[in-house]
């Protein structure tokens, strides 16, 4: 019986996150739990129609009309594709006098995988041309030293009319202590330049440090117009297919969601829009299993995506990059490199390397029969065995001929055969995914051995075996809905937003109402948040998060502020904490040393009603889900391998490497040696043979 024949209305959510080679969508009844997934191609040059795609594809499945979509939750990637791609909208900067090459002179170092003697200041998304000074000034503390040179900002607003311009940023020197300058600045735009869309570095950072505050405040006004389209497109799209009541919601970085005016406004906060969905998917899943110490691992078709969790979230940085460039934003601590299914191979001087080049959506694998021709990693599982011939239930055969010989042509320029050329591709991808597992757990003082792996998107359940067992992990947890799970973990994240202010204190610290202050001020601004967003009081949920730094460091780490009271011993307890983390990320701690506190954060957090949780569809034995076999390369040798279709897995079954688990949205591949047990949530718990 479809929903549309059910005399009960139904509550219908949707996710839908945008990769770069697939769009995912999720659609759960929130009163029963039932769920309906789709995968459809992405479409690079309008995400949107990719977008109503999934949308249309998924209600079809379940039969419900779009009239009973209630919220509709979005991760996207176009903030991130048109930061890393440089191809933003042309936009203008107002700053201080004196301060015009902030951007242009940056930091002085380059990155740590860059050669120092070939590496080339990449360009700035806003070049000098575009960048214009104005008198006045603001001191540290926020008082005025020298008034607003308001005829100057009228004859800037002119030449910016004059380019055709019409995205501005402002960022003046200490904005974050007040910011009177840039409103009043903002105002005489929009008097000049009526339609101008303006980011003032006073609401999108403020906080101190005058690159990272300037180029966060850049890329809000270089990635605006695009947002803004974008949603707009959605929202007419939506509409157009009858669903025009439900809310629209954008995930953040930060691993919330948020509604779109917002976003229109700080569309910054969505540079990390789509891995942070993947997340809090990841989690959710390790939850379910008993696990709280993960490392997840999202492989798309064109990246992998890497993210530790230790507790109950994963771990915050304001300290984040897009591409070269830093944004400090609080967000999800993931790590993204090029490897994922689309990644190209090719020989170069080194030897074989894959990625980070990709196929991307169009024309995609080899093996995809779309017109492409060079070998990716897709194709090299295809070679070996790890893949059938036939994904998405049948609706997508893949061509071995041709992955076969995009593969052969790497093989005749290494001068190995075919199979060794495909493993090889295989284990220089996993390699450069063990290296980005390293950074975000060896580098942070974490043993990856203590640690479940939860390997999701299309390609990752492909090669979480392999990264396990490199790795030496304790288990492999591979949830339901894997190759969708960032649409997944949309519809279980709820309302955040995060708010900061620098406050420097030094000791012996006195008078702590400056701190007071700045904590009911900022917690004001995020229940006011709450409350526009329709969070009722008991949903609303406020943290507080304080930075420190040792004298004479260069960067701060966060910790969180226990309790409501501001008091001596409140901040020597924060500042135990604060040792205590340093200690555990670089193996010392200076307790010695002066300790001085540079700002203060406010989380707000609306908590959203989850779906119910829906009675896991198994089979009855194992032998009823195999579903065929197939030789599979492995160790130079073809090994015979048992297909079995996941949905017809018993709770409690187990299967044995090699084995291939199929699903819609995903295939899991596991290594011989290893044993796959199917656990009361439909998870599938992937341990070595000896571990048991």
């Amino acid at each position: 019986m479809s929903l549309h024949q059910e005399r009960t209305r139904r509550t219908l959510s949707l996710g839908i996150d945008t990769g770069g080679t697939f769009t995912d969508v999720s659609l759960v009844d929130r009163a029963d739990g039932r769920e309906w997934k789709a995968k459809v191609p992405s479409t690079p040059d309008d995400p949107s129609r990719g977008f109503i795609d999934g949308v249309k594809k998924v209600l079809a499945l379940a039969g419900a009309p779009a009239s009973e979509v209630s919220h509709v939750f979005h991760g996207t990637t176009v903030a991130t594709n048109a930061i890393l791609e440089m191809r933003g909208a042309d936009c203008a900067l107002i700053t201080t006098r004196g301060f015009k090459h902030v951007l242009e002179i940056g930091r002085h170092d380059i990155p740590r995988s860059a050669n120092m003697f070939s590496w080339v200041k990449p360009t700035r998304p806003i070049p000098p041309q575009r960048i214009f000074e104005v008198a006045g000034r603001i001191d540290f503390n926020g008082a005025e030293i020298e008034p607003l040179a308001e005829d100057e900002i009228r004859a800037a607003a002119r030449r910016i009319r004059g380019k055709g311009i019409r995205s501005i940023a402002v960022c003046y020197l200490h904005a974050y202590a007040s910011g009177a300058h840039e409103e009043r600045t903002r105002d005489i735009l929009v008097a000049e330049i009526p339609d101008a869309q303006i980011s003032l570095s006073s609401e999108v950072l403020p906080t101190f440090r005058e690159f990272e505050r300037s180029m966060t405040t850049a890329l809000n006004a270089y990635v605006m117009p695009l947002i803004s389209d974008y949603v707009g497109r959605l929202e007419a799209r939506l509409r157009d297919e009858g669903i025009d009541t439900a809310r629209l919601l954008l995930v953040k970085s930060n691993g919330g969601v948020t509604g779109v005016d917002t976003i229109r406004h700080e569309p910054i906060q969505t540079a990390l829009s789509g891995p942070a969905a993947g997340v809090i998917g990841a989690q959710h899943i390790g939850n379910l299993a008993g696990e709280s110490k993960l490392i997840t691992l999202d492989i798309g078709g064109t990246s992998a995506d890497i993210c530790l969790i230790e507790g109950e979230r994963p771990a915050i940085t304001s300290e984040g990059t897009v591409g070269q460039w830093p944004v400090h934003l609080p967000m999800i601590a993931i790590h993204t490199i090029g490897a994922g299914g689309g990644s190209i191979a090719r020989v170069s001087d080194g030897g074989l390397a894959v990625g980070p080049a990709s196929a991307g959506a169009q024309p995609g694998p080899a093996c995809y029969g779309r017109g492409g021709t060079e070998p990716t990693v897709t194709d090299a599982h295809l070679v070996l065995g790890h893949l059938p011939e036939r994904l998405l239930h049948g609706a997508m055969s893949l061509d071995i001929d041709a992955a076969s010989r995009a593969v052969e042509r790497v093989a005749r320029a290494l001068g190995t055969s075919l199979h060794d050329t495909a493993r090889g591709i295989i284990d220089v991808a996993n390699n450069n995914m063990i290296g980005a597992i390293r950074v975000v757990s060896v580098e942070r003082g974490h043993d990856p051995k203590d640690f479940a792996l939860v390997p999701f998107g299309g390609a990752g359940p492909l090669h979480g075996g392999f990264i396990a067992r490199l790795l030496g992990m304790k288990s492999t947890i591979v949830g339901l809905g894997c190759g969708v799970l960032s649409s997944k973990g949309l519809l279980i994240a709820d309302l955040k937003s995060d708010f900061s202010r620098t406050l420097l204190l030094r000791p012996p610290y006195g008078d702590l109402s400056r701190l007071d202050q700045l904590f009911r001020e900022l917690g004001q601004r995020a229940r006011d948040w709450l409350d526009a967003e329709g969070i009722a009081p008991e949903g609303q949920e406020i943290s507080r998060f304080v930075s420190f730094r040792y004298e004479n460091q260069g960067y701060e780490l966060d910790v969180p502020w226990q309790g409501e009271a501001i008091s001596q011993d409140a901040l020597a307890r924060a500042i135990d904490a604060f040792h205590a983390l340093h200690r555990r990320l670089y193996t010392f701690d200076q307790k010695d040393a002066p300790v001085e506190l540079t700002g203060v954060r406010v989380n707000a957090t609306g908590r959203l009603a989850k779906p119910q949780a829906a009675p896991i569809e198994a089979g009855a034995s194992v032998d009823d889900a195999r579903s065929g076999s197939q030789k599979v390369y492995h160790s130079g040798e073809w090994l015979a391998c048992d297909v079995y279709d996941r949905s017809r897995l018993p709770i409690g079954g187990v299967i044995a490497g090699p084995a291939i688990v199929e699903q819609m949205d995903a295939t899991t591949f596991l290594l011989p040696g290893q044993v796959c047990r199917m656990d009361s949530h439909g998870n599938l718990i992937i341990t070595e043979r000896s571990a048991g």
